[in-house]
């Protein structure tokens, strides 16, 4: 039976490149899928080429190509990736430049729009905002971003023109991952069941290292070895969508029975009914079997008709934050800490900042668990106070990081690592629109020798 070989090159923006690097040259796989776009990174895109029409992609994009298209092309090895963010289309310019000064040519670059629909959202009165019941409409000149979740189908199409890269906006996570056995096994996009089972494969791909034992990790009570050189998955899928997830032998972390239980209800609402743009998908009837040493094969799973609407991810301006740090430490430390935080919401007071909201943090006392839970744990020896509020303006918000650095000459003794900021808020909802509205397109580019 054919089987294909998907690796997960990058669960989100910001990850490691060099477990791609050993994907590409140890992994013995077909496709490498860079994941790396949360719903608040596309809004920052957004803002990102807003300011220069050229940005807005991922920032790492560059240095990923260059350290896996080699690899990737003697080997045989399609790229998919969301990297395009709010602009596919100068991120696969810089595939291309990439690829040029590698001599890699001939080369062809797939680039996947259709996810912007900020006109259409701007455009409808009929919307509410899904989290809250209302009107999308009073987001009004805040509304920096709408982009739609796409599924497989401009992926598969892009494949079927013998794209050797791959490059989207956004696009469901486990749909970039679906796309390859789509195309790969000729699955029919109403197969639903099938598609639920692709599906399956991609949700747990997605995260990259939380599967292989990132994150999943509790010392003395989940140990996993050797961390700092955590290997990517690998996910063997045959025709009928049974999967065996698994990792380059010798690199770090593992990948087990308890590792994929947990990425497999990782943002899973209802198991029977997981949507996606391509499928319902029903992980209900899950079958999860160690067959070896990092081998975990996957089973069972189905689905139903797709959704008729899609989502869409609305970014928007909420305001400001500012922030100011200072660290207290010795005897007394936790007294001269609150004493500077008292001073702080004070002074905020008297210079009469208008504040949305405040919070005034002690790090290491109860800043995560709040004062009731906290009170009885011993004093601590050190101690660093943070202050945030959100604010209408930046000019507003950098009065706080002032505040608290002002605590160095004005504010009680010992106080040291004085940290402050100030930036825009770009919170993050969403809405539905019928799917008919949205147009994938794929543009080919050619790069030559």
């Amino acid at each position: 039976m054919k089987r294909v070989r998907l690796g997960t090159g990058a669960g989100y923006s910001g990850d490691r490149i060099e477990p791609a690097v050993e994907l590409a040259e140890a992994g013995n796989i077909r496709y490498l899928v860079f994941e790396c776009l949360a719903e608040r990174t596309i809004a920052l895109a957004q803002l990102a080429k807003r300011r220069d029409p050229s940005a807005g992609f991922d920032p790492l994009l560059a240095d990923r190509m260059a350290a896996v298209l080699p690899a990737c092309r003697r080997n045989g090895i399609t790229i998919i990736t969301n990297m395009g963010a709010a602009n596919p289309h100068a991120a696969g310019a810089a595939v291309a430049a990439v690829a040029r000064s590698l001599g890699l040519g001939p080369l062809r670059i797939a680039i996947v729009t259709g996810d912007d629909v900020t006109e259409i959202i701007r455009a409808r009165q009929d919307l509410t905002i899904e989290e809250t019941g209302a009107p999308v409409s009073s987001l009004a000149d805040s509304l920096v971003s709408a982009n739609a979740y796409l599924g497989a189908e401009p992926i598969v199409r892009a494949l079927k023109d013998g794209a050797d890269v791959v490059v989207t906006g956004r696009v469901a996570d486990p749909s970039l991952f679906l796309a390859p056995l789509v195309h790969e096994f000729g699955w029919a996009a109403d197969d639903w069941t099938l598609m639920g089972k692709g599906t399956l494969v991609g949700h747990l791909m997605e995260c990259a290292g939380q599967v292989s034992g990132g994150y999943f990790a509790d010392p003395g009570y989940k140990d996993v070895p050797n961390l700092a050189r955590l290997g990517f998955p690998i996910a063997e899928v045959a025709a009928d969508g049974a999967a065996t997830i698994t990792k380059v032998a010798g690199s770090g972390g593992l990948i087990t029975g308890a590792t994929c239980r947990e990425q497999l209800l990782y943002e899973v609402h209802d198991p029977a009914r997981y949507l996606t743009p391509d499928v319902a998908a029903d992980f209900s009837g899950v079958s999860i079997t160690e067959a070896g040493p990092d081998q975990v094969r996957v089973d069972g799973g189905g689905g139903a008709a797709r959704p008729g609407s899609l989502k869409v991810s609305l970014g928007y301006g909420d305001g400001y934050i500012g922030e100011g740090q200072i660290s207290y430490a010795g005897p007394g430390a936790l007294a001269r800490a609150r004493l500077a935080r008292d001073i702080v919401a004070e002074r905020l007071r008297i210079i009469g900042l208008p504040l949305r909201e405040l919070r005034l943090d002690l790090i290491g006392v109860d800043a995560i668990h709040g004062p009731e839970l906290s009170a009885a744990a011993p004093e601590p020896y050190e101690v660093r106070l943070r202050v945030a509020g959100r604010t209408h303006t930046l000019k507003e918000a950098e009065r706080i990081g002032n505040e608290v650095e002002g605590l160095y000459t004005n504010g009680p003794a010992g106080g040291g690592g004085a940290t402050k900021m100030a930036k825009e808020v770009i919170a993050v909802q969403s809405t539905l629109i019928p799917r008919e509205l949205v147009t994938p397109q794929v543009h080919m580019m050619e790069v030559q020798p």
